[in-house]
């Protein structure tokens, strides 16, 4: 009888928490949301994990030329991932970023995103410890502090469950000097390599 009880108790958190969350930082002025690169990799994600849910979650900032707002991307994830450890504590988080979005995952990486300029665009505090474990894996595009030879796959906090993508020529975070390489990311093979990066650590 107690059996039965507790039964419906974890089909009810399943309801309400999905199995898995990508966590997306948009573009520099994309609109409110996960931005296009970061629903091509949660469209990407599904299919490959068999039957397991998939949320969204768009970090909320202003991805405005106005780069000091950065850190407010890097507060609000903190919060969501936060939140989530809370009210869902299986859910894996697949946290992602592009470009300026990219920077706000530097940030909780404790990777300053234009090398020893970070005062330029303010800083945030790294993730808390603490909520590590709940961020399975990490994928960025277009990660200006790749140029600076801190790629996350390598430095801070989410080394080793990280994947950084930087298209051919992009200057953003490479020393190319094509501005197109950095505009397509959402079609590019790079969402499917992050995705299935990301699968292989759920």
């Amino acid at each position: 009888m107690a059996a039965a009880l507790v039964m419906p108790l974890p089909m009810a958190a399943a309801q309400s928490c999905p199995d898995v969350e990508v966590v997306f930082a948009r573009g520099t002025s994309e609109p409110p949301g996960v931005g296009r690169v970061g629903q091509a990799l949660a469209d990407a994600l599904a299919p490959q994990l068999g039957g397991l849910t998939v949320g969204t979650y768009g970090v909320n900032y202003p991805a405005s030329y106005d780069f000091l707002n950065t850190a407010v991307g890097a507060t609000d994830a903190t919060n969501r991932i936060a939140v989530m450890a809370a009210q869902c504590p299986n859910t894996r988080i697949v946290l992602g970023g592009y470009s300026q979005g990219a920077a706000v995952v530097d940030m909780l990486a404790g990777v300053p995103p234009l090398g020893n300029k970070v005062g330029d665009i303010g800083s945030a505090p790294p993730l808390p410890g603490s909520l590590n474990g709940n961020v399975v894996a990490v994928a960025v595009f277009g990660n200006p502090a790749t140029k600076f030879g801190n790629p996350i796959s390598a430095a801070g906090s989410f080394a080793g469950k990280a994947i950084d993508l930087c298209a051919n020529g992009d200057p953003i975070c490479s020393d190319g000097r094509n501005p197109f390489a950095h505009t397509n990311y959402e079609s590019s093979p790079f969402v499917g390599q992050a995705a299935g990066f990301a699968v292989g650590r759920i």
